[in-house]
Order: C-alpha cells, then sequence, then structure tokens
C-alpha cells in the first residue's frame, strides 16, 4: 500500500492520526456540501507509471462504447413534448479495460482491495458498512477517453463513485457538475432542461490532476466529461 498511497500526506492507515481524522473531516464537508470531493496527489507518481503502462499495454483489449443517450439513460418516448430532457440525446463515445483483463498485480486491483482506504471510505461516507463491487468485468475497470471523445451530462443509477486520473488530456477531458440539481420527489426538469441547452448556471468545472482521487455523488447532481482534446 505504501508504494501506492501517499501515506506521508495522507495516512489513512492509522484511523487515529490528526491528518487522517482531518482529512476525513474536511472530505465529508464537501460531499455534504457539493456532492464531490477531491484528494489531491493522492497516488504516488511510480504508481501512476505502473498503472499507465498496463493501460498502454492492454489497449488492444478495450471495450469501446458509441451510443446516444439522454441524462437518464432511458429510450426515447415520443407521447413526451420535444424539448423534455428525456428526449435530449447526445452522443457518447468511450472505452473501458475490463477489471477481469489486468493483470494479477495490478495497482489498480490492489487499491480496489484496500481495506484500509475501504474503511477511510466508509467513514467519509457515513455508512455502516461498505462492501466491493461483485461484478468480475466492472468492479475496477480502466475509463478511456480518445480525441473526440465526450460524455454528455448524466444522472448515475448508484449513490457514489470513485475515480482515479492516472492520466490527463491536454485539453478537455473536464469533469464538470450541477450539484444537487434533483431530488427525491422533485426532478427539477425546467432547470435540467436549461443546462442541457447550454446554461451555466450553478456549473461546477473540476480539472483533475493525475493522482486525484475524487468523490462523487451523481444520482441527483447532472455530470459530465468535456469533450476530449489530444494528449
Amino acid at each position: 500500500m505504501e508504494n501506492i498511497f501517499d501515506l506521508e500526506r495522507y495516512p489513512i492507515a492509522d484511523s487515529d492520526h490528526p491528518l487522517t481524522i482531518d482529512l476525513i473531516n474536511k472530505t465529508k464537508e464537501e460531499l455534504e456540501s457539493i456532492g464531490c470531493a477531491v484528494i489531491p496527489g493522492f497516488i504516488k507518481p511510480q504508481s501512476l507509471l505502473r498503472m499507465n503502462a498496463e493501460a498502454e499495454k492492454k489497449l488492444g483489449g478495450i471495450h469501446w462504447t458509441s451510443d446516444r443517450n439522454n441524462p437518464y439513460f432511458t429510450k426515447d418516448d415520443p407521447e413526451l413534448p420535444e424539448d423534455h430532457p428525456k428526449r435530449f440525446f447526445e452522443e457518447r463515445k468511450s472505452g473501458y479495460i475490463t477489471s477481469d483483463n489486468l493483470d494479477p498485480d495490478s495497482d489498480l486491483h490492489t487499491i480496489f482491495q484496500s481495506l484500509e482506504l475501504r474503511e477511510f471510505l466508509r467513514k467519509v461516507l457515513g455508512l455502516e458498512q461498505l462492501f466491493c463491487f461483485a461484478d468480475p468485468i466492472a468492479k475496477h475497470p480502466y475509463s478511456i477517453m480518445k480525441e473526440g471523445h465526450y460524455f454528455p451530462w448524466h444522472f448515475d443509477g448508484n449513490e457514489f463513485t470513485v475515480s482515479i486520473l492516472i492520466q490527463e488530456a491536454e485539453e478537455g477531458g473536464l469533469f464538470e457538475f450541477v450539484p444537487d440539481i434533483r431530488k427525491p420527489g422533485d426532478e427539477n426538469l425546467d432547470s435540467v432542461k436549461s443546462i442541457l441547452k447550454g446554461s451555466r448556471d450553478r456549473v461546477r468545472s473540476l480539472k483533475l490532476r493525475p493522482g486525484d482521487m475524487q468523490l462523487f455523488k451523481g444520482r441527483y447532481s447532472l455530470h459530465r466529461v468535456t469533450r476530449v482534446q489530444e494528449r
């Protein structure tokens, strides 16, 4: 673990360490405030080199996806008005190196299995228990976006995601989100429609750096990854 996480800066293995307590409180506050928190430089440079090398080695096994999606990942409903958000479709292009295609000693696999990280995340998220995703294909994939690829505005179906950036684009590839634009019982369709049409009201843009770890609650926050330019 010490070869992957920057434990001097973030001693998460010691839950009683003042730095860890401060980090838990700060991260929890950011999640409660805007549904997003970033821990900069959480992954060591040497680990980033290993993961980049693994991803490059596995490029031939990428599963590419190209589809047109609305923010809810539902089919078109002609009975709805033409300007309804559920009828707003954009092209999504991206790729994945699936978890079952990674090396047994992959740093990404080690990160996913880390009990120390899982306990840290459990405390940050305020959960009694936190389990690993069991899907052997999708539990910890590499997400790949090439030049021109775009992941349009959408909501997640899961409660939260944990992501680590291992390589940044030269231009584009920014993570943008609108915190809590909807809530249970209120889809706030007018505001969602406004964002889809180009409004920047309440839009936050996040420039992640390699090694940053991001926690994000995307079920109620509209979000996207802007179009990627040549690295």
